[in-house]
């Protein structure tokens, strides 16, 4: 193996994705066919761990796995796609802007209710704890008593 090639141990710790998925990757056409060594070892060259860490990326901000196949399909056409690839990522990073948007309101909403329960504490308004009674267990309580 070459200095710039990874086995895939290496492009598994490097990406955080297991064997399973990077093999996954390429059996459905999202990255290459890997080329192997004589001993069948794959050897990920630089294009292709730069394309799955870009892949990696897409995913963890939502993007559908159908999507991502057609931005590599693109890739492999050439550079008669730029403008296709960039609409893509473009429609893309909307999306990724509106989830910002909801996951800060939904923070804001939580860090209120955080506000809250420390004006009730603060305020001398903390209970001692109490264990939560299932109610069944309440009715059979009130019957038995």
């Amino acid at each position: 193996m070459t200095s710039n090639e990874l086995s895939i141990a290496d492009v598994s710790a490097r990406t955080g994705l297991s064997r399973d998925t990077l093999r996954w990757y390429e059996s459905e056409g999202l990255i290459p066919a890997v080329p192997r060594n004589s001993a069948g070892v794959r050897r990920y060259d630089d294009p292709t761990v730069r394309m799955i860490d870009l892949l990696v990326r897409l995913r963890r901000t939502g993007m559908p796995v159908a999507a991502m196949r057609d931005f590599v399909t693109m890739v492999g056409q050439g550079a008669r796609t730029h403008g296709r690839r960039m609409r893509l990522l473009q429609d893309h990073r909307e999306e990724i802007e509106s989830r910002i948007r909801e996951l800060a309101d939904d923070l804001d909403a939580v860090d209120v209710k955080i506000g809250h329960y420390r004006e009730l504490i603060d305020a001398g308004q903390d209970c001692a704890e109490q264990p939560i009674i299932d109610p069944d267990e309440l009715d059979e309580q009130r019957r038995t008593h």
